[in-house]
């Protein structure tokens, strides 16, 4: 694919690691400038360390932001524009899937706090990004939000919980109601759903969960982030320009829809 276009200003949510973390290489490798972020300051800091190392500190910035706190996201997309310029690229990665001694809990064992946690981070958290940048975008004249959704969204659910699912598929229609007011303004929107891609969310490779993950998988491997973070970068692309209110799977065959 080429992803060849002017270098912009790119924010990953959950940047830090997994899909998030190579989704932020991405992008700087393709002359972005990388604006990402998490809960959890040990990795917000090697994150900055290693990406600044590999692409320059004048390309990344990093910070410990928690998507539950409007302030402290509005500060950090400020930040973002003061430093450099609005964002021009959004990719909201950031997601929390509850388990319970590795496994999920019943529907009707579902705690409320814990349901409007996991849609406090995986949907709310998302929309409030959206917020903060699509004004912008639209002013702009381009602009590409990318949703990283999940075969749990799409499929019937082996292994994540109900607010999991709940709050992935809503993602997919968040992105109608974007579509449908700033397409005209050269702001694309689009859900990238991935299947059972080896990073800490999924179950060990080696046990029994992950060995029936795999043998589910026509392509016969798990997933890595590389896979999900290559189509990223190409939406992300001026060439991706016409790709707008997609749902693209990416999961090896498992999920095949009609």
């Amino acid at each position: 694919m080429n992803t060849a276009s002017p270098a912009r200003v790119a924010v990953v949510t959950g940047g830090t690691a997994g899909i998030g973390l190579a989704c932020a290489e991405h992008l700087l490798a393709i002359g972005h400038r990388v604006a990402i972020f998490s809960t959890q300051p040990a990795r917000v800091e090697k994150a900055r360390e290693d990406l600044s190392r590999r692409f320059g500190a004048e390309k990344v910035i990093a910070e410990v932001v928690d998507l539950r706190e409007p302030d402290a996201l509005k500060a950090f997309f400020e930040q973002v524009e003061k430093t450099w310029s609005s964002p021009g690229v959004l990719v909201c990665n950031a997601g929390f899937s509850p388990k319970h001694n590795h496994h999920r809990l019943a529907f009707d064992a579902i705690p409320l706090s814990e349901w409007n946690n996991v849609l406090a981070i995986n949907l709310t958290g998302a929309m409030l990004c959206c917020q903060l940048v699509a004004p912008g975008m639209a002013a702009k004249g381009f602009g590409r939000i990318i949703f990283i959704g999940s075969i749990a969204g799409r499929a019937i659910p082996r292994i994540a919980g109900a607010s999991y699912v709940a709050s992935k598929a809503a993602l997919a229609g968040m992105a109608k109601s974007l579509v449908s007011e700033y397409s005209s303004h050269g702001v694309t929107t689009n859900t990238v759903a991935p299947g059972n891609v080896l990073t800490e969310m999924m179950a060990p490779p080696d046990s029994s969960a992950g060995q029936a993950a795999l043998a589910r998988i026509p392509s016969g491997r798990m997933g890595r982030p590389e896979d999900i973070a290559a189509l990223v970068a190409f939406l992300a692309s001026d060439q991706a320009e016409f790709i707008n209110g997609a749902i693209i799977d990416v999961n090896g065959g498992e999920y095949l829809p009609s």
